[in-house]
């Protein structure tokens, strides 16, 4: 994978996580707190400013209630390295 591929990625896992906290009307902030992650880093996130953790993944899947492999799946489509 090359940094721009990176870059996709990142942007994407932000935009599908925008996705699904809207999806489910809660602010950036009720997120935050729910995921007992920093205000600040859910929106940093979503910007694609910075890369996560798994660990944030995966709280942020249990504050959504989703399994994880949803942040990862556009259209009912697995995102795959083509």
């Amino acid at each position: 994978m090359n940094e721009n591929e990176e870059i996709v990625f990142i942007k994407f896992f932000g935009n599908r996580l925008k996705e699904i906290r809207l999806k489910n009307n809660l602010s950036q902030e009720n997120l935050a707190n729910d995921a007992d992650i920093p205000i600040n880093q859910v929106g940093r996130i979503e910007r694609a400013e910075i890369y996560t953790s798994l660990k944030t993944v995966f709280k942020l899947s249990k504050a959504l209630k989703i399994d994880v492999v949803e942040f990862f799946i556009d259209n009912n489509e697995i995102i795959k390295k083509k």
